[in-house]
């Protein structure tokens, strides 16, 4: 289903009945990476899938999509559905928008779940690897969207989970340079909202993998130490939903349980 807001069409999923659920995914993904859990998840609730803007079948508003202008996305279809308050589940780039949205609109969360994400800022390494990747959008955007999708994976991953690496990849290549570009100089914008989190109402849980290069697991664990927030760890890497999917599957269930 497809929504008009601030010249651009968000194309989103709707699936159930029962309280909500909101599931955002990550960079170079779409909506259907979550398409092997909406079965299970939708029997007792309402699941919502969202395309952010620059990739699925949402389309791009510039050259810089700010984590808060893929919040404004995200909050146009709940309003639109007439969502009142949810639990959300971001992947990665998808955490990030979640965050923005909670400090814009809290009220709207009964939970979040962090999966293989951050609360944190770009580290200034970070950023400089990002501006490389933009820079190299111009030369060999293949190359490069090849190069940045291998290392979400835990290298023995890339072989055992080979026909899922090759589905997902194949989504990943359908990403537009525009969006490509739109999300790196987004992501390099966001804020620490490590105190947004934490100040939440409702369940706060945050997952880590083992061999994920991505995420800081020692400094995130550091700093939720003390706090309601629930850490979950899983012996692969960023790319949960394929390298652990049993085990990702049963913690999504017990995380969305009332």
């Amino acid at each position: 289903m497809i929504i008009a807001n601030k010249n651009s069409n968000i194309h989103y999923t709707e699936s159930g009945a029962g309280s909500a659920i909101v599931l955002l995914h990550g960079f170079l993904e779409t909506s259907m990476m979550w398409k092997n859990f909406i079965p299970e998840l939708s029997k007792n609730n309402r699941v919502v899938c969202i395309d952010l803007l620059g990739h699925g079948q949402t389309d791009c508003i510039g050259y810089i999509h700010t984590m808060e202008a893929m919040a404004d996305a995200v909050l146009a279809v709940l309003k639109h559905l007439k969502v009142k308050t949810a639990k959300f589940i971001g992947h990665s780039m998808g955490g990030y928008v979640a965050l923005a949205l909670a400090e814009k609109q809290p009220q709207l969360f009964s939970g979040l779940f962090l999966m293989n994400s951050t609360f944190n800022a770009d580290a200034e390494d970070r950023k400089l690897m990002r501006t490389r990747a933009i820079k190299m959008t111009h030369t060999n955007y293949e190359n490069l969207v090849r190069m940045s999708f291998a290392n979400l994976f835990a290298p023995e991953s890339k072989i055992k989970f080979k026909h899922d690496y090759e589905k997902a990849l194949q989504v990943a290549l359908g990403t537009s340079v525009q969006g490509y570009i739109a999300a790196q100089e987004g992501m390099k914008l966001r804020p620490n909202r490590f105190k947004v989190f934490i100040g939440l109402n409702g369940k706060k849980l945050i997952l880590t993998g083992r061999k994920d290069a991505l995420v800081n697991t020692e400094g995130i664990k550091l700093q939720i130490k003390g706090t309601s927030v629930i850490h979950e760890e899983l012996s692969e890497g960023h790319m949960s939903h394929i390298e652990n999917k049993t085990e990702l599957t049963y913690i999504i269930k017990h995380f969305i349980e009332k």
